[in-house]
């Protein structure tokens, strides 16, 4: 039995559901790709200070209530802008009180999955997909099921597949996850009539929607380029997440939750029931910087990441040749790679730290871990384009070391010469 140092023993009075010990953070590494941090010189600092200052002394008195006075759902002038933003870029005719405030989106999975979810439930992921959906779901003991992907997102064919298999079975899945606008992991968008297709699947066999746009506004070229939102070509299908964590700054934990009446209004009862508001003063900075700069803000965002992906692609390039086959993104902070199927990245992740590189296993971003051990995400929303270098030949020199791969060959080479 352990014992602390006041001699109580704790793991024996745990919960049967209680995760494994976090270890103690060590720092970030040097070359840091793992997550989904965002570029530090594009927080507009001084222009957030002086939002707050605006906010505080407007509304500043209303922080002596419980959500500012504003009701559960959130501080009103953020829930108008999310309204105003998601019908200006995304095609969804709403206004503020249809709109939810969060403590970031992963608040809004964890309350649409206590609305829907039990043990023993069926959902359907896309193969390749957050993380935090499967640690989540596989805590509850939900059942999970990857559908697969291409480069326009979730093959209908599989889906429709894979929906009549379980109806066979008796299961109606609970809900059907997809992240539409720059997919996470692959960074896909899902065409229009993809979209259409995969609404009529739903509807066919009674299965809600669940969908995520935490980076639909890092688009590659004009936000309003992107197909509209599935929620707003079915409303009442489809539960919408979206978050500021890409947008702004991840750690001001803000998103927002939007899905007809009959559902919101449970997810605002468990949520009230839960805390006492998400915090104010977020709200208020956050409403008062982007109801000015919005557009501005994520066009020079979407350019410098563009950038900064442009570098990391010519850098896994110079240095795996053809051993690297990345999955291009047309959006967003991810670059999504596979490696020969020999190579099991989840043997390098302690080589890549002692060697100051941070990434994420594919293992732990698909649905089937084992079938997909030679795929990594790298994130390069926070690294300089000179880390990027860096970092991405710390890499490989550590797979090389580890498993003779990339070679020092023509390939690479002759790559090395086309991103010079």
């Amino acid at each position: 039995m352990n014992v602390n140092d006041a001699g109580f023993a704790y793991p024996h009075r745990f919960s049967r559901q209680v995760p494994p010990p976090a270890p103690r953070w060590a720092g970030n590494a040097r070359y840091n790709f793992i997550g989904g941090h965002n570029d530090r010189a594009l927080v507009p600092t001084e222009a957030l200070i002086a939002a707050a200052a605006t906010a505080l002394r407007r509304d500043g008195a209303d922080l002596a209530l419980y959500s500012m006075g504003h009701g559960p759902q959130g501080y009103a002038r953020l829930r108008e802008f999310v309204a105003h933003k998601l019908g200006r870029w995304r095609g969804i005719e709403a206004v503020a009180d249809d709109v939810l405030i969060t403590a970031g989106s992963g608040q809004g999975i964890d309350l649409i999955n206590q609305v829907l979810l039990e043990g023993g439930d069926t959902v359907i992921l896309e193969e390749f997909t957050y993380q935090g959906y499967l640690n989540k779901l596989r805590r509850l003991g939900v059942d999970i099921v990857g559908a697969p992907l291409d480069e326009d997102g979730i093959r209908m064919d599989a889906l429709a597949a894979i929906l009549a298999d379980l109806k066979r079975q008796g299961t109606t899945p609970k809900y059907i996850c997809t992240v539409p606008t720059i997919q996470n992991p692959t960074g896909s968008i899902m065409p229009l009539s993809r979209r259409h297709e995969l609404l009529a699947l739903a509807r066919e066999y009674g299965v809600p929607i669940f969908e995520d746009e935490c980076y639909a506004d890092l688009t590659w070229g004009a936000i309003a380029d992107a197909p509209p939102a599935l929620y707003a070509l079915d409303p009442r299908q489809v539960i919408h997440i979206g978050s500021f964590s890409k947008t702004l700054a991840p750690a001001l934990r803000l998103g927002y939750m939007i899905a007809d009446w009959e559902f919101l209004s449970r997810v605002i009862a468990i949520k009230s029931a839960g805390d006492s508001g998400t915090g104010a003063l977020e709200q208020m900075t956050v409403a008062e910087y982007f109801s000015q700069h919005f557009a501005e803000h994520v066009e020079e965002l979407s350019r410098t990441l563009k950038d900064k992906l442009d570098t990391m692609v010519e850098a896994v390039a110079r240095e795996f040749g053809t051993a690297a086959e990345p999955w291009l993104p047309k959006g967003g902070i991810f670059l999504w790679l596979k490696l020969p199927d020999q190579v099991d990245v989840r043997k390098l992740l302690q080589p890549a730290l002692k060697a100051g590189v941070a990434f994420n296993p594919g293992p732990e971003w698909t649905v089937d871990g084992e079938a997909n051990k030679s795929r990594l995400r790298l994130c390069f929303g926070s690294a300089t384009k000179e880390e990027i270098r860096e970092g991405v030949a710390a890499f490989a020199r550590v797979c090389r070391e580890e498993t003779g791969i990339p070679q020092i060959s023509g390939n690479i080479r002759h790559a090395a010469r086309g991103a010079s």
